[in-house]
């Protein structure tokens, strides 16, 4: 099920299923976010609770799942996008009343920990949900367009997407300091394995959705093309770890293939280490598998659909493409 696309005159509102905006409001990009929604031509509202702060830098349950619920239910509202990361959307995932989601498609749109709201809405209910920016990386003042341009193109339209490598990328805290920007060549994307797969999109971030295994919220693997990355906590070790745990499931062995996003320059990830850790995994023989892809944690980033459909071939250059989201 694929959410109405977003027009001119819609309402997008923002909520904190894990940390708050109090959190993200140390660092004020305000200013810049709201130029960019202005640009596009909607206008934005907070849930009532967004700006609650506890010890983990969150709020309760209830205020989350009121949030989230009051979202969908609200007829005004036609997308529903997170402040920020963190790490507690799943303890959402047993108060949540799948019917209203259900029953209100709506483009529902953020990243890292979202991971575990998105793969459950898509388990519990089939609605497209899009792994792409939260509301504050609309505060990037610089640098930000190829990002933007991938989010409109992924839910104002439904024509479909052949994704490309950004000549640069940057891994940089610029949300502490817009001044301090550093912009790099990127090396492109990085074939660790040839075939030619096309599946419904499963992933996100990869430690995240792991999360959901042995529950109700996690999705089909089977006839799946897995999207993940993981954020610069992830050593290559580590994340070779939580894809053999996911790979292990019973059914990933029907997965069609895999896309790698771009890890952080602190992960230290290496070719070898993604070629080896690929090498070991029975569920990717003969698959293609495809790394350094503009999603993640660096920028710029493209928004993909959860649930979507995407094809990938890799010779005589690797070619991914969205289509259906």
């Amino acid at each position: 099920m694929v959410p109405p696309r977003l027009k001119p005159g819609d309402e997008i509102r923002v909520i904190a299923p894990a940390r708050s905006r109090a959190f993200v409001m140390e660092n004020d990009n305000t200013r810049w976010a709201d130029q960019r929604f202005h640009a596009m031509g909607v206008h934005v509202t907070f849930g009532a609770h967004v700006d609650e702060r506890d010890v983990f830098d969150s709020s309760s349950i209830e205020s989350r799942v009121g949030d989230l619920h009051a979202a969908f239910a609200d007829p005004r509202v036609a997308a529903v996008m997170v402040v920020i990361g963190g790490y507690n959307s799943n303890e959402l995932l047993p108060h949540l009343d799948w019917d209203l989601i259900a029953h209100h498609p709506k483009v529902f749109c953020g990243y890292s920990d979202a991971t575990a709201l998105q793969n459950a809405i898509l388990a519990r209910t089939g609605l497209v949900t899009y792994s792409g920016p939260h509301w504050s990386t609309f505060g990037m003042r610089d640098h930000f367009e190829p990002t933007g341009v991938w989010f409109t193109r992924a839910v104002f339209s439904d024509e479909p997407m052949s994704v490309t490598s950004s000549p640069t990328y940057s891994d940089d805290p610029w949300f502490v300091d817009q001044d301090a920007r550093t912009i790099v060549p990127s090396p492109g994307w990085l074939v660790l394995q040839d075939g030619v797969a096309s599946g419904h999109i499963v992933g996100g971030n990869l430690c995240t959705l792991n999360l959901l295994q042995g529950t109700e919220w996690m999705p089909r693997l089977s006839g799946s093309l897995l999207f993940l990355e993981d954020d610069q906590l992830s050593s290559g070790p580590e994340f070779a770890r939580n894809l053999t745990s996911l790979l292990q499931l019973a059914d990933a062995h029907g997965v069609t293939g895999l896309v790698l996003g771009r890890f952080q320059d602190a992960s230290r990830v290496t070719t070898e280490q993604l070629q080896e850790m690929v090498r070991r995994q029975p569920a990717l023989l003969g698959k293609p598998v495809l790394a350094g892809v503009d999603f993640g944690h660096t920028s710029p980033m493209i928004t993909f659909p959860l649930g979507g459909r995407a094809e990938l071939a890799t010779q005589p250059a690797p070619v991914l493409r969205i289509t259906r989201h």
